[in-house]
């Protein structure tokens, strides 16, 4: 661009990985960086020098009120970070890009599968994807045959609403539960419930949409990916050794071609376009499975600066059409990483 600096605009500046993507976007210094959140008082707001208060995404005027900031302060491309405000950008797309502003987003028709669980199974399983067995119900009663099909109890099952984020409403059913031990050996907060309880609270009244799948029992990897249109750029799997509140907190990067390859596949499949992350975890037959998609910047996208990449900024430079050089796409594959709370001041 003919222009010394870049303008970014950042959305949801008070996610919990906020701080870690404004650090990568900080490492290029032809970047002024601008950052926005319903909450006035969010992280973000001081971590930058220009912040600005915009509303939910489901505000009537959300994309048109996103707009206008990005006009007032010259904004060269926007990326967001809050699911929910995904999809009203997208829809969106070309009044931005009519003014000349970027938008890091997949197409809306990708985005309406990717971030609805259950349509994307589906959509997966006829696109000849191999996924975990699943069943889509709506009430208590299809819930239990669910189970039933799914083998359980022989085999652990778990469940989840097909529109949430982050580990809202998940839950693994399983015979195995000692209330005893969850209650003085476990945090709140965990993940295991038993039979009669899902069905007790399942049947108190009207719930969203599930999807129930078998549960796969292997360890869980995050996969970072930098995607252009459907084509695959970049895939960073690491592992998540440990996670607080489906936040991972420590990990690995790991080279696994299969994982690299399975995610290629959905990429491809579902065209998606600029930073992306996918969950996957290992099957008791040894087959690494698709557990979410995030069509969006991850969290811990960050850790990935300690690998020896900085995919934030990789897709800005994509969509920018600015030179990437074959030094930034090195992943320092085994690099470990531990993430922890740091405070700040103001």
């Amino acid at each position: 661009m003919a222009q010394a600096t870049i303008n970014i605009l950042m959305t949801g500046g008070g996610a919990p990985g906020a701080a870690g993507i404004i650090k990568c976007l900080q490492q290029d210094k032809s970047f002024t960086i601008h950052v926005a959140d319903a909450n006035p008082e969010a992280i973000g707001k001081h971590l930058v020098d220009n912040f600005h208060e915009i509303p939910m995404a489901t505000a009537p005027l959300f994309a048109e009120t996103v707009l206008s900031v990005c006009l007032k302060n010259r904004i060269d491309i926007i990326l967001p970070l809050v699911t929910k405000e995904l999809l009203p950008l997208a829809q969106h797309k070309n009044k931005f890009e009519a003014s000349g502003i970027k938008l890091l987003v997949s197409s809306a028709e990708s985005l309406e599968i990717a971030n609805n669980k259950s349509r994307l199974y589906q959509f997966l399983q006829w696109r000849g994807i191999a996924i975990p067995d699943f069943r889509v119900v709506e009430t208590g009663e299809q819930f239990t045959t669910a189970l039933q099909e799914l083998s359980y109890p022989d085999k652990q099952v778990c469940f989840k609403p097909s529109v949430s984020n982050g580990s809202r409403g998940f839950r693994i059913v399983t015979s195995q539960v000692n209330e005893l031990d969850l209650l003085f050996n476990y945090k709140p907060g965990n993940t295991y419930i038993s039979y009669p309880d899902a069905v007790r609270i399942l049947t108190s009244g009207k719930f969203p949409e599930l999807l129930v799948s078998e549960y796969l029992p292997g360890p869980e990897y995050s996969v970072d990916c930098l995607a252009n249109n459907g084509q695959s750029i970049l895939i960073v799997p690491r592992s998540r050794k440990k996670m607080i509140n489906g936040i991972s907190t420590e990990g690995e990067f790991v080279q696994d071609a299969n994982i690299i390859t399975y995610c290629k596949q959905i990429i491809h499949e579902l065209q998606l376009h600029g930073n992306i992350g996918i969950q996957v975890k290992q099957s008791s037959q040894g087959q690494f499975l698709i557990l979410e998609i995030n069509p969006r910047v991850q969290g811990t996208i960050s850790a990935a600066l300690g690998a020896g990449v900085n995919l934030p900024v990789l897709a800005i430079k994509q969509e920018l059409g600015l030179p990437i050089s074959s030094e930034e796409l090195v992943v320092k594959w085994g690099t470990g990483f531990s993430r922890h709370w740091e405070e700040v001041f103001y």
